[in-house]
């Protein structure tokens, strides 16, 4: 297996004799501080058994897209080893945001105050450069920058919309109030989308029953004790 990137929380890698895609969820965490946020653009320390934990549910959650019609990058799962295999799909340096609620950047961003409702929801397209902040970007400069072709980007925020409704309505299921997610998306030879990369508590913030926000840690501890009493 040879590292052809390596991110905060995975990594991917290629199988050099089959030319097989995977990726490898780390144990890392994303926070600042001690504190952990899905959020957050840094590591803010590891948790034991997180890599396993995440792929389990990215699997789920994957499936669950695939079995409601939208396509995924998702092949199959090693658990044991951490290891997710999956389509080879140009992906890019774009994350795609959906809002319920306001909360986290936006709130900051815009001077708004935290749970005021979208509806319909709000969506965000911004551009993965950490250096800059992850600025938000329009359709006009993911043109500009050869990022996206013609109708595309219309195309990627009808994707985004449907994930949204599958998943708010799966974690309504479990309990979760759906506040925001981000996701990415990825393109085959002919252009087709894909949603790539992981469905877990790493990518949304949601509401508990008590109305408290769980850090991605917490929450994936509840996500997987409600998957596996299902």
């Amino acid at each position: 297996m040879k590292t052809i990137y390596e991110g905060k929380t995975k990594n991917v890698l290629r199988d050099e004799l089959t030319g097989e895609h995977f990726l490898f969820f780390k144990d890392d965490a994303t926070g600042a501080d001690g504190v952990f946020d899905p959020g957050s653009n840094t590591v803010g320390g590891s948790v034991l058994g997180k890599g396993k934990t995440g792929l389990t549910i990215s699997k789920y959650f994957l499936e669950l897209m695939e079995n409601n019609g939208l396509p995924t990058h998702f092949i199959e799962a090693d658990l044991e080893n951490c290891l997710m295999k999956v389509k080879n799909v140009t992906v890019p340096p774009l994350e795609f945001v959906l809002r319920f609620f306001s909360a986290g950047s936006m709130c900051r961003r815009f001077s708004l105050e935290s749970g005021l409702v979208f509806d319909p929801p709000y969506v965000e397209v911004t551009l993965k450069d950490d250096d800059q902040g992850d600025p938000l970007i329009s359709e006009r400069l993911c043109l500009l920058k050869g990022i996206l072709k013609e109708g595309e980007y219309e195309k990627t925020l009808r994707l985004l919309v449907q994930v949204g409704d599958v998943l708010r309505r799966e974690l309504k299921a479990l309990g979760l109030t759906l506040i925001d997610f981000k996701i990415e998306l990825g393109f085959d030879e002919q252009r087709n989308i894909y949603i790539v990369d992981e469905i877990t508590p790493d990518i949304w913030r949601v509401k508990d029953e008590s109305g408290k926000i769980p850090n991605q840690i917490d929450c994936a501890k509840l996500i997987l004790s409600r998957i596996n009493a299902l």
